[in-house]
């Protein structure tokens, strides 16, 4: 069987038209709005500061495009798809929005980029993971940027598997992005070799984890893998730290954690955790430079959600400036066919179905005495490549994709 894949002629032939027929930037401003939960769980991975990067990001590129003034507007989504939708809805139908970036909690973005599409406005989705929202969710009108559970199930269920975690239950939060995290894990856990013993799903947020915990630990796996994110995996870890799991000989794996939460458990809490990420401040002189000037301006280092909220701000400018519009199938065309080199990543590139192909990395928490600052967290163990960090268009159930 082929692999080959191909657009379909109806969404080739709406990108064509887009191109020739909406070259230009309506209302002479290309208003920009920013969704995410600023108040949450999910404050510290994404939350204001990913403001601050959108405004960071029009600010480097001279605050207009083309003659045309770059606004910004944000909005708290509370975590409630209902919030998000109505905000969303009255961005593009009244206030003139013409991309929406951020978004974090996936049903959020699931509900919101039906929006988008219903209006022909475009998302660029740099929160959330659910690896639905590029496949069975997709629409010709979001990208999905930074990270998806595919890729977070890759590189730390295979790495803890070979070294002999075979049996594991998982935590999982029960929203969609939990649960995409859940099968997605399963289908790696098992690949490997290893078996799952069974999961439990916790309300999103939950604040006390004791009973789960308390579950998990009496399964016996090697091997207790938390699908969930933000103020919840923090306080998982937490929990298991209390009930003396790592020390009775269990692993816990924390299958999306950002630096945030590692800050905020330390390195005796933290280390020897390891996790996935899509990019890391202390990478190189590049992520260094920009991560210095972020901290400038919020007091804190950037996670890689941070990092992809710059980064795909920078895009979609350049790519109205290239296009001279901002409509969303003539950007979106522009994007797919422009590589992106810059402190976010090198040789990237934005697939038919939205995903953005990009290299992974699985890191290590350092230990106190590795540790040399305050933000000084991790060890880069390897590198994945792109192309098999994230899910190939040869599985793909995208309504884009012909298979």
């Amino acid at each position: 069987m082929k692999n080959t894949k191909k657009l379909l002629p109806s969404v080739v032939a709406s990108a064509l038209i887009a191109g020739t027929t909406q070259a230009a930037i309506s209302g002479d401003t290309v208003k920009l709005g920013y969704l995410a939960d600023m108040s949450g769980t999910y404050r510290d991975l994404a939350g204001p500061n990913g403001f601050k990067a959108m405004e960071m990001a029009v600010a480097d590129f001279g605050g207009t495009v083309n003659n045309a003034k770059i606004e910004v507007v944000s909005a708290d989504d509370r975590n409630s798809p209902d919030v998000a939708s109505s905000t969303v809805r009255r961005w593009v139908e009244n206030d003139g929005v013409d991309m929406v970036g951020g978004m974090v909690a996936s049903s959020v973005t699931i509900a919101t980029t039906k929006i988008l599409e219903e209006n022909n406005k475009l998302g660029l989705i740099s929160g959330s993971a659910a690896s639905s929202i590029t496949n069975e969710h997709c629409t010709p009108n979001h990208i999905q940027y930074v990270y998806d559970t595919y890729a977070l199930s890759i590189g730390t269920p295979t790495a803890i598997v070979q070294e002999g975690g075979k049996s594991w239950y998982i935590l999982t939060a029960d929203y969609a992005f939990g649960h995409a995290m859940e099968a997605d894990v399963t289908r790696v856990v098992e690949a490997n070799g290893g078996e799952i013993l069974g999961s439990i799903r916790h309300p999103f947020p939950t604040p006390d984890f004791s009973s789960f915990i308390l579950q998990a630990q009496a399964s016996g796996a090697d091997v207790i893998a938390l699908a969930n994110a933000g103020a919840d995996t923090t306080n998982a870890i937490t929990t298991a730290a209390e009930f003396g799991v790592t020390q009775s000989g269990q692993i816990i794996a924390g299958l999306v954690v950002f630096i945030s939460d590692i800050h905020a458990l330390g390195t005796e809490a933290a280390q020897g955790l390891q996790l996935t990420t899509g990019w890391y401040w202390d990478m190189n002189d590049e992520t260094r430079e920009w991560s210095d000037r972020f901290m400038e301006e919020t007091g804190t280092r950037p996670t890689m959600v941070h990092a992809g909220i710059y980064s795909s701000t920078m895009q979609y400018l350049r790519a109205v400036e290239a296009t001279g519009s901002d409509d969303a199938q003539t950007v979106r065309k522009h994007l797919i066919e422009t590589p992106i080199n810059d402190m976010f990543v090198k040789n990237g590139r934005i697939r038919e179905d939205g995903r953005m192909v990009h290299d992974m990395y699985l890191a290590e928490v350092k230990t106190p005495e590795e540790s040399t600052g305050e933000w000084d967290l991790y060890k880069i163990v390897r590198t994945i490549p792109g192309n098999e960090a994230f899910r190939p268009l040869s599985e793909s159930k995208c309504k884009l994709i012909n298979n």
